[in-house]
């Protein structure tokens, strides 16, 4: 059985590690099929894909999309891109601007509780001068002891609600469909069960995905527990919706699975790679 990992991150965007130490890490722990997604990004690819034919995996284009549905974050992945493809990326252009400042409006929220120094704190994180992120915060609330880990930092200050919390507007469901099919790809929702949305409005998610022509979910991923892979095998195959697996990988011990640690898709599913070898 091929150990496939369509999800993960270097540090062309939040990731922390090179494409190419990516791709090592990820062969390293046995890794067969590896895509790179980086968030809203494409950059990494090139590298990423001889670093992954030095290490003898196979290799998928990959992109992970930021969106705004029902006033929520939501990340779409692309798989099987085009990376190259100028619809797919003069939008991800387009869903980048505009980080820069809400890092800096993130650091005068948290200066306002006490932590100074944030956004040249994080800066110190970001690979990619474009993609500055809430993880990058985070990495840099943890260096100062602000909080002990990541999740803990997203728990106190960077979720809604808290200091440090501030709103952007990404791309549209309906743009990010449009430009992965555009660039020949396939349309993935990433970690459905880490978004807090009612059953009502996931299934109005899931409906609207589908009719728009999206393709696959997420249903072994490092942000699902075990009893979610249940859960959304079983609605991948209630939608029609292929499968797929992945850890997103950011980083050697701060994800919450690192790649060898992922179990295999359910027998239920049809993998969304059943058909690409």
């Amino acid at each position: 059985m091929l150990k496939v990992d369509l999800h993960c991150h270097s540090n062309v965007s939040d990731g922390v590690l090179a494409p190419a130490a990516v791709a090592q890490h990820a062969r390293k722990a046995g890794v067969d099929v590896w895509a790179l997604t980086d968030h809203d990004e494409v950059g990494g690819i090139p590298a990423a894909r001889v670093a992954a034919q030095e290490q003898g995996m196979r290799f998928v284009t990959g992109v992970e999309i930021s969106i705004t549905w029902a006033n929520e974050t939501v990340h779409i992945v692309g798989l099987q891109i085009d990376e190259k493809n100028a619809g797919l990326v003069n939008g991800l252009a387009r869903t980048r601007s505009g980080r820069d400042n809400r890092g800096r409006e993130i650091a005068n929220q948290l200066a306002k509780v006490g932590v100074m120094g944030a956004y040249e704190g994080a800066l110190k994180y970001v690979g990619n001068p474009d993609l500055m992120s809430r993880t990058h915060f985070a990495r840099y609330l943890v260096e100062i002891g602000a909080c002990a880990n990541i999740p803990d930092v997203f728990k106190k200050y960077l979720s809604e609600g808290k200091p440090g919390y501030v709103p952007h507007c990404w791309a549209s469901l309906a743009d990010s469909v449009n430009w992965i099919r555009g660039a020949g790809g396939v349309a993935v929702i990433a970690h459905p069960g880490r978004y807090k949305f009612s059953q009502l409005a996931q299934g109005q998610l899931f409906d609207e995905f589908k009719q728009l022509g999206g393709t696959a979910i997420e249903v072994v991923t490092g942000s699902h527990t075990p009893e979610q892979y249940v859960v959304y095998a079983q609605l991948a195959n209630s939608y029609g919706f292929l499968a797929s697996r992945g850890t997103d990988f950011h980083a050697p011990g701060e994800s919450r699975v690192d790649f060898a640690l992922l179990p295999p898709l359910p027998a239920s599913v049809t993998p969304v790679w059943h058909d690409w070898f």
